[in-house]
């Protein structure tokens, strides 16, 4: 195993360059298998859950569901602080900031971007709990792909560009699931669910996100100062996917059940007060119950 770990070092090496050596030993970071076998394990089971979940209850979950989105709402509200003060203080360039040239701050940001990589190892359980609920509509190739991606992106950050212009899309990100965990977990008990009205703005924020990021990566190919121009271009490469995707999320799950309402209501069949229509739950309510993406 230390042979083949060598070699497939040695290679990422050749293609990719030398490796930041901040990292080294660093729990998960010296090797790549581990990463790669733990998003297998997670296909596995993102294979196999529903099967296994067909006949049978589902779990409610509700807890340990509060529990989980408040514990990520906390992690990714101190990734924020912790990036945006660093930086702020730091002096970072907005432009473009190279990965050495503030050695207190980038050694600051490496430590933050760390528990980034790993929150999406975290995450995966965003999945495993739909599974477990039987919320299969909800595991989508939008949700599998992003999360199952997020993770192995991450390690090669970590390894290769783990401070200086990285920090953006990680700050950006940790605000949004400051928004999005915050939602998921008041929406967890019944009690919040009737004062919860902005899942919808949800997706538009990640969307804008996902926009800003992508631009502000544009500044530094503009305006380079040594950050590896292939990261750029991957990056601004990954944000055109996700901007797809999550653009057709959104016009699936909100405006063409907009229409549909409108269509409903011309035709003389208004939805009642309580979210009914001749015994059919609404399609405005059916558009909030539908999908999630993180």
């Amino acid at each position: 195993m230390e042979t083949f770990n060598h070699k497939l070092n040695t290679y990422l090496e050749s293609w990719m360059g030398p490796r930041d050596q901040r990292v080294r030993g660093w729990l998960l970071l010296d090797n790549y298998p581990p990463t790669f076998a733990l998003t297998v394990m997670y296909l596995v089971i993102v294979w196999m859950g529903p099967k296994y979940m067909k006949h049978r209850q589902p779990y409610s979950c509700r807890g340990l569901l509060v529990l989980y989105n408040l514990g990520l709402t906390l992690l990714s509200f101190y990734m924020f602080y912790e990036l945006v003060t660093a930086v702020w203080h730091g002096g970072y360039n907005f432009y473009c900031q190279d990965i050495h040239s503030a050695q207190e701050v980038d050694n600051k940001i490496i430590n933050v971007l760390w528990w980034y990589y790993f929150s999406k190892l975290i995450e995966f359980m965003d999945t495993f709990f739909f599974i477990l609920r039987k919320n299969n509509h909800q595991i989508t190739f939008l949700h599998i792909y992003h999360h199952a991606s997020m993770l192995n992106i991450w390690w090669f950050v970590m390894n290769w560009v783990p401070c200086g212009h990285s920090y953006f899309g990680a700050s950006l990100n940790s605000f949004v699931h400051v928004v999005m965990y915050s939602y998921y977990g008041l929406s967890a008990i019944p009690a919040m669910r009737p004062y919860l009205w902005w899942k919808r703005y949800i997706t538009q924020l990640q969307l804008v996100q996902f926009f800003l990021t992508m631009s502000q990566t544009m500044c530094a190919v503009v305006w380079p100062c040594g950050f590896p121009m292939g990261w750029l271009y991957f990056q601004i490469s990954y944000m055109v996917t996700l901007i797809f995707l999550f653009s057709n999320f959104y016009v699936q799950t909100y405006k063409k059940h907009s229409v549909s309402l409108k269509k409903e209501h011309q035709n003389g069949s208004p939805v009642s007060p309580n979210g009914h229509a001749n015994g059919t739950p609404s399609l405005e309510h059916a558009a909030h119950k539908k999908l999630r993406v993180d």
